[in-house]
């Protein structure tokens, strides 16, 4: 599915940009920028963090599509206007330097396979790596009948039975959100919390029933999960288990630039480690922007889509003041010499 370029194109010409992730946001970021006529090349490890979904959902004019489907008609605009899509896994990020002085003028991108890419900007939208349960059975369920997200998936299972694997602080909240789509729902405390007097009386209010017990397994039955069995042996019939997972930037490899993660908390509790950006997906590192889960992990596909938008519109406009600074130095300098 891959636009491939020569070799000699790709590796040898000095790009505007260089989007790392091949996603909603990266694709996006890469439609704005080719249509402003910059020539952008778009890496993509193939490891999109939504394949085992479905469908994506809350995308307006594109509910139900397949991931894959998205991403391929994604990859086909972007090459429509003259952007490139590569298969490859970036290892490693540099900052390149003028012969003359020590001011940064782009970057390498080095990928697994030897290739090396320079550019004048990055845009990063590799997204999160999610960290599951170590429960038997769960991960082959993920994104089926294992789920996390009430508006992702809720529409699909409401009124089933649902479980809720705790994990942490917000495991109360996220049972609590659940009864918004069922009103069977059950919590499994599962040693990662004890409740609070105040959250004991919600979930009372709210009927949701609470299992101390360990969960050591995920069932299936004919392809669907059907329950949970406890340490005591006992099996809770159940067809949704949802759970909280740790949600971690795919960014390490921008470790040399010294662009570093920090932790992001809801509710008082740390959810997940990202890139920090501001509001168009700039960075600390000059000329570095990210978009999507790699910043904002809670981003469902159509918002990390406009954030790709967003920061490839500010990255064109930086290109744009960096190139008129350029001709007003060559005009001064022209003027200069005429004298």
């Amino acid at each position: 599915m891959s636009t491939q370029p020569s070799e000699d194109t790709l590796t040898d010409r000095h790009h505007d940009v260089v989007v790392i992730g091949g996603g909603a946001a990266g694709l996006s970021g890469a439609l704005t920028l080719s249509r402003a006529g910059r020539s952008v090349v778009v890496v993509d490890s193939g490891r999109p963090r939504n394949a085992p979904a479905d469908a994506v959902h809350n995308y307006l004019g594109r509910e139900g599509t397949a991931p894959a489907d998205l991403l391929a008609r994604g990859r086909a605009e972007v090459a429509g206007y003259g952007g490139r899509v590569v298969d490859g896994l970036v290892t490693t990020v540099r900052a390149t330097v003028r012969a003359t002085d020590e001011e940064p003028t782009g970057f390498e991108v080095h990928l697994a396979d030897g290739r090396v890419l320079t550019s004048r900007r990055l845009l990063v939208t590799t997204g999160l790596v999610d960290e599951l349960p170590a429960v038997p059975g769960l991960a082959e369920r993920w994104g089926h009948d294992v789920l996390h997200c009430p508006f992702c998936h809720g529409h699909e299972v409401r009124g089933q039975a649902v479980g809720v694997l705790a994990t942490g602080p917000l495991s109360v909240h996220q049972a609590l959100m659940w009864r918004g789509w069922t009103d069977d729902v059950t919590l499994f405390l599962n040693g990662a919390l004890e409740p609070d007097e105040q959250q004991w009386e919600q979930l009372a209010a709210r009927d949701v029933a609470v299992v101390d017990e360990a969960v050591t397994e995920v069932l299936v039955t004919d392809d669907r999960l059907s329950g949970v069995r406890l340490a005591d042996g006992r099996v809770v019939p159940r067809q949704v288990l949802v759970t909280g997972t740790g949600l971690t930037a795919r960014a390490s490899f921008l470790d040399e630039l010294g662009l570093g993660s920090e932790d992001m908390e809801m509710l008082g509790a740390v959810v997940a480690r990202r890139v920090p950006s501001g509001p168009t997906g700039s960075t600390t590192v000059p000329g570095v922007w990210v978009a999507g889960n790699v910043t904002e992990p809670m981003a469902q596909v159509i918002v990390a889509a406009a954030a790709g938008l967003t920061a490839g519109a500010a990255i064109t406009g930086d290109l744009l003041a960096e190139e008129t600074a350029t001709a007003v130095r060559t005009r001064q300098g022209a003027l200069q010499n005429s004298r």
